[in-house]
């Protein structure tokens, strides 16, 4: 079976470039905002999901991709982890979620021009 997944939303951050010191490596990141299915309209909740683009589309994602935009999304699901230190406990907690590796992207409807356009606010997660 292929992993592929597809989705269309609407781009909640900046594109942002993040550097692996160890070997220099950049991968672009940034979000898309779904709606989740509900049978009840009243109850659509958003979905946010991780979006890595490496080297040159990485690059183009930079180029073309804004907040607030419509995009089309095409990749591949991965799982990403990390471990955090719970300073508290002393405990290390592994932290994993879903991250799409973008494979192509495609631009939909026109460049958003105000807030109205704007998808709801993706919640911050406290760095440790």
């Amino acid at each position: 079976m292929n992993n592929s997944i597809t989705i269309v939303g609407r781009v909640g951050q900046k594109p942002h470039t993040v550097t692996f010191g160890d070997t220099g490596n950049k991968v672009v990141k940034f979000s898309v905002a779904v709606k989740e299915f509900s049978s009840n309209s009243d109850e659509q909740k958003t979905l946010w999901i991780d979006i890595d683009a490496w080297n040159g589309l990485g690059d183009r994602v930079l180029k073309t991709i804004t907040k607030g935009r419509e995009v089309v999304i095409n990749g591949r699901l991965a799982i990403s982890s990390y471990t955090k230190n719970d300073e508290e406990d002393g405990l290390k907690v592994k932290i994993s979620k879903p991250v799409i590796k973008l494979t192509s992207f495609h631009l939909c409807g026109k460049k958003p021009t105000n807030q109205d356009n704007q998808p709801e606010s993706e919640p911050s997660l406290k760095s440790a």
